[in-house]
C-alpha cells in the first residue's frame, strides 16, 4: 500500500506539471520561456540541495551522454511551456508521453538494438493516436503548440537515452539541471522578458520545486521497487490525470477526439513496454 501510494503521488507530480504550466502561462500571467527558465532555477535548487543532503556532495557523474542529456532537458522544458499556450494540459501530456516514447523506440533502432513485433505495432499504434490528435477538423488544434510539444517529447526521449546508464539518476539529473541553466537562461533575453504576476513566479517555482524537483527525486525512489514494466505501466496514468486536472481546475474537458487519441497512444505505450509473459498471462 505504502509503494502504491508513493507511486500515486509520484504520477500526480509528474501530470501536475502540465497542469502548472499551462495554468500560468495560457492566461499570460508569465512568458513561456521565463516559465521554463524559473522551472529549472527551481528544479536545480531543489536537486543539487537533495543531493548534497543525501550523499553529502555533488559528485562529477561523467562526461558521457552529458552534452546530449543537458540539451535534450533544454529543449523539453523550453517547447513544453512555449506548447502550453495554445495546448490544453491533457492534450499537452498526451502529445508529450506519445513522442517520447515513439523518441525512445527510434533511438532503439538506430542503436540496433533488438525491437520485437509487439514494440513495433505500440509504435504505429501510439503514432496513429497522435495523428489523431494532430488531424485537422472542427476539434482541430493549431499546429505551432503541436510542433513546440512535439519537440519537447523528442528532447525528453533523447535525455531519457542518454542518461539510461547513470549510475546515479539523481545525481546525474541534479547536475543536468544546473548545466542546462546557460542554456536555458539567456534564452528569455532574446525572446524578450515579459513581465510576470505574482501568481506566474509561484506556478513556476511550484513546478520547478515540487512537482519537477521533489517529484524526480520521489521517482527515482520507488523505481528499483517498481521494475521496468510496472514503471511504464504507472506512467500511462499521467495524460489522464493531467486531463481530469485540466477540466477540475482550468474547465478544459476533454472531448471524444482526446480520449479516442489516448486509448491509441495509451494502448500502444503499454503493448510496447509491457514484457511478452504479461500480455499472455491469463
Amino acid at each position: 500500500m505504502q509503494l502504491f501510494l508513493l507511486v500515486a503521488l509520484t504520477m500526480v507530480a509528474f501530470a501536475a506539471n502540465s497542469v502548472l504550466n499551462r495554468w500560468a502561462v495560457g492566461p499570460g500571467h508569465i512568458g513561456a520561456v521565463e516559465f521554463a527558465s524559473l522551472r529549472l532555477l527551481a528544479g536545480a535548487v531543489t536537486l543539487a540541495l537533495l543531493v548534497l543532503w543525501q550523499r553529502g556532495a555533488l559528485v562529477w557523474p561523467g562526461r558521457q551522454g552529458r552534452l546530449a542529456g543537458v540539451f535534450g532537458l533544454s529543449a523539453y522544458l523550453v517547447g513544453f511551456s512555449l506548447a502550453y499556450r495554445g495546448l490544453d494540459a491533457g492534450t499537452g501530456a498526451l502529445v508529450l508521453f506519445g513522442m517520447v516514447q515513439v523518441t525512445m523506440f527510434a533511438g532503439a533502432v538506430a542503436l540496433r538494438e533488438a525491437v520485437p513485433p509487439r514494440r513495433w505495432a505500440g509504435a504505429a499504434l501510439a503514432l496513429g493516436g497522435l495523428a489523431l490528435i494532430a488531424a485537422p477538423g472542427e476539434a482541430g488544434l493549431a499546429v505551432g503548440p503541436l510542433v513546440m510539444m512535439a519537440l519537447a517529447g523528442v528532447g525528453w526521449g533523447i535525455y531519457s537515452l542518454a542518461g539510461r546508464g547513470a549510475t546515479d539518476a539523481l545525481n546525474a539529473t541534479a547536475w543536468n539541471f544546473v548545466l542546462a541553466l546557460p542554456v536555458v537562461l539567456p534564452l528569455g533575453l532574446v525572446a524578450g522578458i515579459e513581465r510576470p504576476d505574482v501568481s506566474g513566479i509561484l506556478l513556476a517555482v511550484a513546478s520547478g520545486a515540487v512537482t519537477s524537483g521533489l517529484g524526480y527525486a520521489l521517482w527515482y525512489g520507488v523505481l528499483p521497487r517498481l521494475g521496468a514494466a510496472r514503471a511504464a505501466v504507472a506512467q500511462l496514468s499521467v495524460p489522464i490525470i493531467a486531463a481530469m486536472g485540466g477540466a477540475v481546475l482550468l474547465a478544459e474537458v476533454p472531448g471524444l477526439r482526446f480520449w479516442l487519441a489516448a486509448a491509441l497512444v495509451l494502448g500502444g505505450v503499454a503493448l510496447a513496454s509491457l514484457p511478452q509473459r504479461s500480455l499472455t498471462r491469463r
